[in-house]
């Protein structure tokens, strides 16, 4: 006999035990301005969590309760389309009316939510299974803290304006803030059915089910009253929501392959662009992720536009269009701003209004203006749109004359930054952590400082001026404009090149002197096509060994590096994103077997990962039998992680669209590991269309046409 086992045993009850609430993933939701975060439950419980509008959390706290406890979940899932979140949860214990407990595991509970016009809409189904009549006591626990979404990030604020005391009346709750900006803010929560009591934090539900019948409750949240909750509502909004997602998901070129995973792959990203992609009065602009950035920034929307302008163009045009109409026209060292300068960052929230935070509009980004202006040359180019090109044509003269007078005050001719004051981002490119550029030996460096990758973005801003002002018959600033490209790709070549590295330094500090550390940066210099052919070809040879692919995707560090963290942010990490781009940098230079091995990892991670990848994941190496490990703050979705996928695809493909020619451009194409077949239809090029389809036949790649529209030149070498 086992000593340890006890002489007698008592039945336990299924309501006595208080089952354990583990942590649970997040789930996020999205409609213009307005996103909630909540729980596998569909709880939402104060943390980084919450429904927020115009960066203010308007509800910080909804729980759904059996009594005093959660249901025992199921399964909690969006649906592909990110129209839905679903929770399905079961409940342990009923009380039967005038009897004893009811059996556990009889009732299931369905909680549905989606948000359509800024509301949240949320449907609860309660179904029994129980041969007899039960009741259920059914809670909901609220409240709104009105917190702006740098105090949910963790930011400290000296004071805050009037919250006032809820307002319950028969079937909904009203919460009110009077801000500091002298802003009125207000969220309410409204009820199909009268509750059996509500309070100011609680509202109780008495649910009498007969055996094997459905009841629904239906509960709408919303900046503002509307008319009362019911499934007429909730069907007819659900439908509208559901057609202006199919709508965005639909835009552009349809990619589809043999690989049903691969497909899987795809159709989430680009439902994650859809889902993050707002409607402004300039047009389109993906949001760049949920929950810290769901706001318009510069660099990501640009990044984002590009990754996909080879099959849909329209979202680079919406893109340039707001950024554009926001450029800087006076000089703040606090925004960081100066005439001609493209926006970084935008905020709406109480912190924002009041400048207790520069982000309203801020600037402090090195290289969002030379993106602007170099995306602006690969949408004329995709496009053959010179019309649009020309609308934009002043804030493009505006962008380039900033690059170029920040490059004059460099004594190399560099572009450089340092920020204007001490409540600003310590470092402007897209690795803006404060300790991501430093020396060899871990010091930091002292400022202006020059990211190398800067100097490819500003050196494609200029080559685009040249074309443009070329094509404009500007033949004096176009040689001017190609005069500065040339320069500063020299200057690139003799001042950041490690020749016992094989490799480019990240930085030049304010001294001059070269940050000899070997960071992901150099990859985005491929992308522009600054490095020399024989420099990027032992740069790919650094990039593809072990210091840097984890086995998943590209470290933003080499693990051999002083400050080298996989858990960093910008130290070791991988960014889906970054890896995507430095893949099509090397697919510029004629590398084919890296960019299937890089796509291959990003694809396998995906998998491993709901098909959808986050922001980052942390740099550890691929171990067998083994998912990426997360990196526990990283916004999911991410706009520019969704369209890596779309962006390795046309490193692989070797793809260009020329508009003004009505040419498609195809050299040396391959597919992803594990894929024959891809197909591209209705590839919108000049003022007509064509289809594709990729086949691989032995060890080549055919390429087939059925269109005798657009031009088709394809290439093997």
């Amino acid at each position: 006999m086992n000593d340890l086992a006890p002489s007698h045993t008592t039945p336990v009850e299924w309501g006595d035990i208080e089952e354990p609430r583990v942590p649970q993933r997040l789930y996020a939701l999205k409609d213009r301005d307005t996103f909630i975060v909540a729980d596998s439950h569909g709880d939402v419980v104060g943390a980084a969590d919450g429904l927020f509008h115009d960066d203010t959390r308007i509800l910080s706290r909804w729980e759904l309760l059996i009594g005093d406890r959660s249901p025992t979940l199921l399964s909690g899932a969006v649906s592909q389309d990110n129209v839905y979140f679903t929770s399905h949860g079961l409940i342990r214990a009923i009380p039967v009316p005038s009897g004893p407990m009811g059996p556990p595991g009889v009732v299931h509970l369905e909680r549905k939510r989606f948000l359509w016009d800024e509301r949240l809409y949320e449907r609860i189904r309660v179904t029994s299974y129980n041969p007899e009549a039960i009741g259920l006591p059914l809670v909901f626990r609220f409240g709104a803290d009105f917190r702006d979404m740098f105090e949910v990030r963790g930011a400290q604020r000296p004071a805050r304006g009037r919250l006032h005391p809820p307002e319950p009346s028969e079937r909904s709750v009203r919460f009110r803030y009077a801000g500091l900006d002298g802003l009125a803010r207000q969220s309410v929560i409204a009820f199909s059915d009268e509750p059996l009591s509500l309070g100011a934090d609680e509202a109780v539900f008495q649910i009498s089910l007969d055996a094997d019948e459905c009841r629904e409750l239906y509960v709408e949240v919303g900046v503002g009253p509307a008319e009362p909750p019911c499934r007429a509502r909730f069907r007819a909004a659900a439908a509208r929501a559901r057609f202006a997602m199919r709508k965005r998901r639909r835009q552009g070129a349809r990619l589809t392959t043999n690989g049903r995973l691969f497909n899987a792959w795809i159709d989430k990203s680009r439902s994650d662009l859809a889902l993050l992609t707002t409607p402004m009065q300039t047009g389109p602009y993906p949001y760049a992720g949920i929950p810290w950035f769901s706001t318009c920034f510069g660099r990501d929307g640009i990044i984002t536009a590009w990754q996909i302008l080879w099959f849909e163009p329209e979202l680079a045009r919406g893109v340039l269009s707001y950024l554009a109409a926001n450029q800087a026209t006076e000089v703040s060292a606090f925004r960081d701003s100066e005439p001609g300068k493209i926006m970084h960052e935008t905020r709406r929230g109480e912190m924002a209004s009041l400048g207790e935070v520069p982000f309203g509009r801020y600037y402090g980004g090195v290289d969002t203006t030379p993106l602007f202006v170099a995306l602006a040359g690969a949408y004329a180019d995709r496009t053959g749109d010179f019309t649009q090109v020309e609308a934009w044509w002043p804030a493009l003269e505006r962008a380039a004359g900033w690059i170029a007078a920040q490059a004059d005050r460099h004594p190399l001719g560099l572009l450089a930054y340092a920020r204007g004051a001490e409540s600003g981002l310590a470092n402007q490119g897209w690795k803006d952590s404060g300790d991501s550029i430093f020396h060899a030996d871990g010091r930091f460096p002292d400022g202006p400082i020059a990211l190398v990758e800067v100097q490819g973005y500003a050196y494609a801003a200029y080559r685009t001026m040249a074309g443009l002002c070329e094509r404009r018959g500007d033949a004096e600033a176009a040689e001017g404009w190609g005069a500065r490209a040339r320069a500063l790709q020299a200057m690139v070549e003799e001042r950041f090149w490690m020749p016992e590295q094989g490799f480019y330094g990240i930085a030049l500090d304010g001294h001059g002197e070269l940050c000899r550390v070997c960071g992901s940066n150099p990859g985005h210099l491929l992308f522009t096509g600054l490095p020399a052919a024989h420099r990027a070809e032992k740069m790919a040879e650094r990039l593809l060994s072990s210091g840097f692919y984890s086995g998943w995707g590209l470290r933003t560090l080499s693990h051999d590096q002083a400050r080298f963290n996989p858990m960093s942010y910008h130290n070791g990490s991988v960014w889906p994103h970054d890896t995507a781009i430095t893949a099509l940098g090397l697919s510029r230079y004629g590398e084919r077997v890296g960019v299937v091995k890089l796509t291959s990892g990003l694809f396998e991670a995906a998998t491993l990962l709901e098909m959808r990848l986050p922001e980052l994941f942390c740099g550890f190496p691929r171990a067998a039998g083994e998912s990426p490990v997360a990196y526990p703050v990283a916004c999911l979705p991410q706009a520019w992680a969704a369209g890596a996928v779309f962006m390795l695809l046309q490193a692989c493909l070797g793809l260009r669209v020329h508009g003004e020619s009505s040419e498609v451009e195809i050299h040396n194409p391959t597919l992803p590991i594990g894929i024959d077949r891809l197909s591209l239809e209705g590839l919108v090029v000049g003022r007509s269309d064509i289809d594709l389809a990729f086949e691989r036949q032995g060890n080549r790649v055919a390429v087939h046409s059925n269109s005798r529209g657009p031009r088709l030149r394809v290439s093997y070498s």
